[in-house]
């Protein structure tokens, strides 16, 4: 699914997810649990402030960023 998502680029220039916006839909990102990167893609573990967690992946060369996972209530971390 294609989504729009608001970034802040940091003072190295790295974007870094702040807002995820799905249809009229908009959540803050509250953390980045993780972040890795693959040959073709970038991508983010993320928690809103709706409770959600998501993983999105950012297509530097297409700039298209897409939801890969979500889950509505994650399990807390111990």
């Amino acid at each position: 699914m294609q989504i729009r998502v608001d970034c802040y680029a940091g003072y190295r220039g790295e974007e870094t997810p702040r807002r995820l916006t799905m249809g009229k839909r908009c959540m803050n990102v509250v953390t980045v649990k993780d972040r890795w990167l693959a040959p073709d893609h970038r991508y983010f573990k993320v928690a809103c402030d709706d409770g959600g967690l998501y993983i999105i992946r950012h297509d530097p060369h297409q700039d298209v960023w897409q939801l890969v996972f979500y889950q509505s209530h994650p399990i807390q971390d111990r």
